[in-house]
């Protein structure tokens, strides 16, 4: 992201304070609060200086008492109106930050595969849980408290000259300077601000990647590789971070110093006239010193939250970003798919991952209802594919793919999508237990649907093996279970979705004899009377099926059962079988 250099992004804050509309009366109670503050923390200088002139130098202890009672009235008052408005504050700012989460999660989960495939996980991550927790600072620790400490000073600005105009200008004397310095620490701020979520999304996109693929780097030795990447990435982020630091240290002690120097001609001045023609109450000294702080600190405390008010800007571009993404399908149907019976046709249908590359050319063939098929061919050749358009995860550019004769982006995707259940190769599961991962906690499949389901396709026995049964936390991907244990899982998973199709997609690949032997019956329990689409490498699991598709090269090269393509002199079906069994048929 480019640093645009401004120290405010107007359109942004604009952006953000829509989300305030829904909650005006607590906004309107921060900001009342936040007058009252500003109004009482005044009083209480004023009140000192009184005390002082009127009744410690008359030594009057009766009027002494009584200010001291009004100035402990102020500062209970105060201690209250600032607990309030903090309350509130960081109240508010939770629940935006609630909403915008919300509304960014849920525009993600409609977000074509396309848009996953090209973006970082890390960093999505970083959108929707550090970004957004960083805008909730806007209205908490920044915004609020901004506007707090401009009222303030205003107020004590007011006061002082209402008091002393003399005093009042020495104090503003030393302003501009403090003005311009914080004003050029905001837009280096910003900019070191910037570089500090870019690196904070690079690492946490680089560790959640070599978390998940641990095993890959272990297993091929890449250890101290990957620790000598880490080490340079985390390198940069803590070079972004201390470029912070430098800037607040180069500030804060400007800051102090400027202060320092006006408190110090305040008591020159003062005191002199004090001394000199008594022109100048030394009350009016203390009151001085008391209110110049009180300019000076939120002065200094506005540069800090400013901050904190442009992090949360960078993070709400960051965030507006995602969801200023049109990543949806062109046409979202109308029709709900409901009583389908299964009939798929592919008519020309022609798709690309990347543009110029195409991967289907030209794709036709028709699948009846009931009807059970397999695709096979070599890697690369179009069959995953299929399954991602069926469920019209990505959008084709050219053709027609129908479901009983109606087109399916004719279909709304939730509808469409409660048609079909897919079996994948690398099954996934939640860290959960078993019943919650087949459910996915649909609230209309029990238990006891689960448990007669599972009987069905033969798998109850190994669940009740497990410990706690149904109960059982498979943890995070399901690592607790074997390869074969979490392919019966999603076996079971599709079986109680009640499927009109079902796509198993290299389903019995990589797992033990006996898995698979379990995986062949549920097989062919779940497949009885519905449509099934296979996708297989290994032939020896096909040979049961009504219709083989051939593909090679996003091209259907034969069609026909079994043993009519192996009657297909040098045809691809039967060159492949012949490669995985080294046999002449």
């Amino acid at each position: 992201m480019e640093v645009s250099g401004k120290t405010f992004d107007a359109k942004i804050f604009s952006r953000l304070m829509k989300f305030a509309r829904v909650y005006r009366l607590h906004f309107y109670f921060a900001s009342i609060a936040a007058i009252l503050l500003s109004l009482v923390s005044a009083l209480r200088p004023w009140l000192l200086q009184q005390t002082i002139d009127k009744y410690i130098s008359t030594k009057d202890s009766e009027g002494l008492l009584i200010f001291i009672i009004l100035m402990l009235i102020a500062l209970i008052v105060e201690v209250l109106l600032q607990l309030l408005f903090i309350y509130i504050s960081n109240w508010l700012g939770q629940h935006i930050i609630r909403d915008i989460r919300e509304q960014l999660f849920k525009h993600m989960m409609h977000f074509k595969m396309e848009y996953f495939d090209k973006s970082s996980v890390g960093r999505l991550v970083t959108r929707v849980v550090s970004d957004s927790e960083t805008i909730a600072s806007f209205f908490g620790q920044g915004l609020f408290m901004i506007v707090s400490d401009l009222l303030k000073m205003i107020v004590v600005a007011i006061v002082m000259l209402w008091m002393n105009w003399k005093l009042s200008l020495i104090t503003f004397a030393v302003l501009p300077l403090l003005v311009y310095a914080t004003k050029i620490f905001q837009i280096a701020i910003k900019s070191a601000y910037q570089e500090v979520r870019i690196q904070v999304a690079n690492l946490n996109g680089f560790v959640q990647e070599r978390i998940i693929g641990m095993n890959i780097v272990q297993l091929f030795g890449r250890e101290e590789a990957e620790y000598q990447k880490f080490v340079s990435i985390n390198s940069a982020h803590k070079k972004a971070h201390i470029k912070t630091v430098w800037y607040y240290s180069v500030f804060f002690p400007i800051a102090e110093v400027l202060s320092s120097v006006a408190i110090g001609l305040l008591v020159w001045y003062g005191g002199l006239r004090a001394v000199v023609d008594s022109s100048i109450t030394v009350g009016q000294i203390i009151g001085f010193i008391t209110m110049a702080e009180m300019l000076y600190r939120p002065l200094r405390q506005i540069a800090d939250k400013f901050n904190t008010l442009q992090m949360g800007l960078v993070a709400a571009t960051r965030v507006f970003e995602v969801l200023d993404t049109e990543s949806k399908l062109r046409k979202i149907g109308t029709i709900k798919a409901s009583n389908l019976k299964g009939n798929i046709s592919f008519k020309n249908v022609h798709f690309s991952y990347v543009k110029g590359e195409e991967v289907l050319k030209g794709l036709s063939f028709d699948v009846k209802q009931g009807e059970r098929i397999a695709i096979v061919g070599a890697t690369g050749s179009g069959k995953s594919t299929i399954i991602s358009l069926i469920n019209r995860f990505y959008e084709i550019e050219k053709g027609e793919i129908c479901l009983d004769n109606q087109n399916i982006e004719d279909f709304t995707i939730e509808s469409l999508r409660d048609e079909i259940a897919v079996v994948l190769q690398d099954v996934f599961l939640f860290s959960d237990d078993i019943y919650n991962n087949i459910t996915l906690k649909n609230p209309t499949i029990s238990l006891e649907t689960v448990m007669d389901a599972a009987k069905q396709i033969g798998i109850h026995d190994f669940i009740m093996s497990l410990p706690g049964g149904y109960g059982y936390n498979v943890k995070e991907r399901g690592a607790m279970l074997s390869s074969g244990q979490r392919q019966l899982i999603a076996f079971l998973r599709a079986y109680v979705s009640n499927p009109t199709i079902l796509i198993l997609d290299e389903a019995t690949s990589s797992i033990d004899s006996h898995s698979e032997k379990l995986i062949q019956f549920a097989t062919d329990k779940i497949t009885q009377n519905r449509t099934s689409i296979i996708i297989a490498h290994r032939l020896a699991t096909v040979k049961k099926v009504d219709k083989i598709i051939v593909m090679d090269k996003g091209e259907i090269k034969e069609i026909g059962n079994h043993k009519e393509l192996l009657k297909i002199e040098n045809g691809f079906y039967k060159n492949l079988y012949h490669k995985q069994f080294a046999v002449l048929v």
